[in-house]
């Protein structure tokens, strides 16, 4: 057991039976501990294969590679459309992750086989996403901030094409492109410091 994941449990208000229980299984199914992205994270030979995390309403498990599982009890979630790989199973409380945990763990060694097989999730390429107008215009204006924005990793060049192109307004895309502009010369993503 990780110190970090057992000092993590101590400080957490909400979630914190459903967390241990969801610990116990992941332990069970021979599962390493770690601690990631502020959250435990359960690897196999390394290789990060599911990640304990409570939300306000619910808290989760979430699968690294899952949208590869066959999800044979319909119980994985997408989080959101722009979700490539990770994949959830919810819990409102405590019972439910009990009532499931014959799947969950079926799950698990699932998500262990998909990991011991080498299988990836065949991921969208930047080009595949929408360009927004508006960007397609600053780059017209300042060759500049197209340069800079192509040295940007792929990852980054993905998250500021979701973060221009979710404003519905052209005014606002073109007000979070001109806000973005000091990062995307900066080498950053639109979420980093």
């Amino acid at each position: 057991m990780n110190n970090k994941v057992a000092k993590y449990i101590d400080n957490i208000k909400n979630w914190k039976e459903e967390t241990i229980l969801l610990r116990n299984i992941c332990l069970d199914c021979g599962l390493e501990e770690d601690f990631k992205w502020m959250h435990p994270c359960y690897t196999y030979r390394g290789k990060n294969i599911v990640l304990i995390h409570g939300f306000k309403d619910y808290c989760a498990l979430l699968f690294h590679k899952g949208a590869l599982l066959k999800d044979t009890a319909h119980i994985l979630v997408q989080q959101t459309e722009n979700v490539q790989s990770a994949r959830q199973i919810r819990f409102s409380d405590l019972q439910e992750i009990m009532d499931l945990k014959t799947a969950i763990k079926t799950y698990i060694f699932e998500a262990i086989e998909v990991e011991k097989s080498g299988l990836t999730v065949k991921k969208k390429k930047t080009s595949d996403y929408e360009m927004p107008t508006e960007l397609e215009e600053a780059f017209k204006k300042n060759p500049q901030l197209e340069s800079a924005f192509n040295k940007l990793t792929p990852g980054r060049q993905r998250g500021y094409l979701l973060y221009f192109s979710q404003a519905k307004q052209s005014k606002t895309r073109a007000s979070r492109i001109d806000k973005s502009l000091p990062k995307i010369f900066e080498g950053k993503g639109h979420n980093e410091n």
